[in-house]
């Protein structure tokens, strides 16, 4: 049996309420899911959090996949739609708590110089506004087209562009100090 299939079978099984094909399940995809969680949230705490919410989702939801597309898919699917989720909650809470007059939260600091351009691309990728990395994330690195990144954040097809413009050249002026 392939790696493949027996995923596949895994996934099956766990639909069927198979806590240990589930766990096979999760330790094959926790990485991808963790890997796109922390790149859109730039912060590996959340990340972490955000990656367990997302397999528990997955277990709750299991018995609506219908393999109409790879599990992984479904599951990268379900694991954007957590994170952005979760910021929607993080910034209403945080309108409530600080009012709407405020502006949005600075970057984060950055550590300066790294010998690694990876390293120092995904610094630049962190140190984005949240939106801009949020587009950047879903329309560079995971495919998605303008379209669909709007429909997912909420935002037009040319806000989308707007603002994958903006963090690319933000990367950019980055990676070039």
């Amino acid at each position: 049996m392939t790696v493949k299939a027996s995923l596949t079978d895994a996934v099956r099984r766990a639909a069927a309420g198979d806590a240990d094909a589930f766990e096979a399940v999760y330790r094959a995809h926790a990485g991808r899911v963790y890997a796109l969680c922390l790149r859109m949230s730039a912060d590996a705490a959340l990340a972490k959090e955000l990656t367990q919410d997302v397999f528990v989702r997955a277990w709750e939801k299991l018995g609506t996949f219908r393999g109409d597309s790879a599990f992984g898919s479904w599951l990268h699917r379900l694991a954007v739609n957590v994170v952005l989720a979760d910021r929607r909650i993080t910034k209403r809470r945080s309108e409530d708590e600080l009012g709407d007059e405020d502006g949005p939260m600075p970057p984060p600091a950055t550590p300066a110089g790294s010998p690694e351009l990876k390293l120092d691309l995904e610094r630049a990728i962190a140190a984005l506004p949240p939106m801009a990395r949020q587009v950047l994330v879903l329309y560079d690195i995971e495919g998605y087209q303008h379209a669909e990144v709007g429909a997912l954040l909420g935002i037009a097809e040319g806000t989308s562009k707007a603002h994958l413009f903006h963090a690319r050249r933000l990367v950019r002026e980055a990676l070039e100090r």
